[in-house]
């Protein structure tokens, strides 16, 4: 299996060149359909439109023809991290803080793997949660296995588009 931080060293620098961050990389799958995932957001809007992740996913395949990094065939996906986005940087933490996200551990912190809550706050090596039933609850960054945005009306209310110009046409082609 690919080297994810190495593949990701080499997709960063792409990305940024289109004015893009990288959210996520991921390799999934496994031997049926491997795909290698790539999240990316434009920094300002948190959005990801079609060019955008046209433009991402050609200079990739391009990069990755040159040095051919992944031996094995493979699918590339190229996608915006969605409302219920992956939290897969320190910064999103900060960002989110006030949402509530569904966090999944390596390993049990008080007997439990899973916290749902809502982001309190995040010092660079934990994130506080308020959870239901159990007050604030401090997780270790470190023993995350992987964290996300759980979808809810503020959710949805404060990621509206920027612009929804056009949503309530039907385009017809011919």
């Amino acid at each position: 299996m690919a080297d994810i931080a190495a593949i990701t060293k080499l997709i960063e620098p792409e990305a940024e060149a289109l004015g893009l961050a990288l959210v996520r990389v991921a390799f999934f799958g496994g031997k049926s359909d491997p795909t290698l995932q790539v999240m990316a957001e434009r920094p300002d809007t948190r959005q990801l439109d079609i060019s955008d992740c046209e433009a991402l996913s050609r200079r990739i395949s391009d990069r990755f023809d040159e040095l051919d990094p992944i031996e094995e065939a493979y699918r590339l996906e190229v996608s915006s991290p969605g409302i219920d986005r992956p939290l897969t940087r320190i910064a999103d933490w900060t960002d989110w803080a006030g949402f509530d996200a569904r966090v999944k551990l390596a390993s049990p912190l008080d007997g439990r793997k899973q916290f749902d809550g809502r982001i309190i706050a995040s010092d660079g090596d934990s994130v506080t949660l308020g959870v239901n039933k159990l007050g604030e609850v401090a997780v270790p960054l470190a023993q995350i296995a992987s964290a996300k945005l759980i979808l809810t009306d503020a959710l949805i209310k404060a990621t509206a588009p920027l612009s929804t110009e056009g949503a309530d046409k039907i385009q017809v082609e011919g």
